[in-house]
């Protein structure tokens, strides 16, 4: 908690309750260190961690990662399409929402179509193993937040 509160500034709510179960919150600040590390540029991470967070409503994690894409300078259009699950703007991030999503919805079991369609957006097999990463840690992180009814921090307000 304490390398959390070093790199935010505070202590998360949604931190705090997940430290109820020490090795869950472990398990979350490992994945998401691991994550962090993917070949997957910043916009294409933040891209599955808000894919994630719309599709299983986390309000905390939704306003969390757009505060994230905006200190990234992201597209507000990018940032808003995200937010509302629609078509993104930017052809190569929407490839990367669209294969979260086909990962999600076959349980990984993606068509070679599917396969294909992202990695023509110049990603790769190693690209996609990293969106499964992602998915994963999303996973814990926002059906933890939902369990534990985790509020939106004041200091995310302004982003929720």
């Amino acid at each position: 908690m304490q390398a959390t509160i070093s790199h935010l500034g505070y202590l998360p709510t949604p931190v705090a309750r997940l430290a109820t179960s020490p090795q869950t919150l472990d398990g979350f600040l490992k994945l998401s260190a691991l994550f962090e590390t993917t070949t997957l540029a910043p916009l294409a991470r933040e891209t599955v961690i808000l894919t994630m967070a719309t599709r299983n409503d986390c309000h905390i994690c939704i306003a969390m990662h757009t505060r994230t894409l905006t200190t990234l300078d992201a597209d507000p259009a990018l940032i808003e399409a995200l937010r509302t699950q629609k078509p993104l703007p930017a052809p190569e991030l929407e490839a990367v929402r669209l294969f979260t999503l086909e990962v999600l919805a076959t349980a990984g079991d993606v068509s070679p179509d599917a396969l294909d369609a992202f990695l023509g957006h110049g990603y790769t097999q190693q690209n996609a193993l990293e969106v499964v990463l992602g998915i994963g840690t999303y996973t814990i992180s926002t059906l933890a937040n939902r369990l534990t009814g985790a509020p939106v921090d004041d200091q995310l307000q302004a982003f929720a």
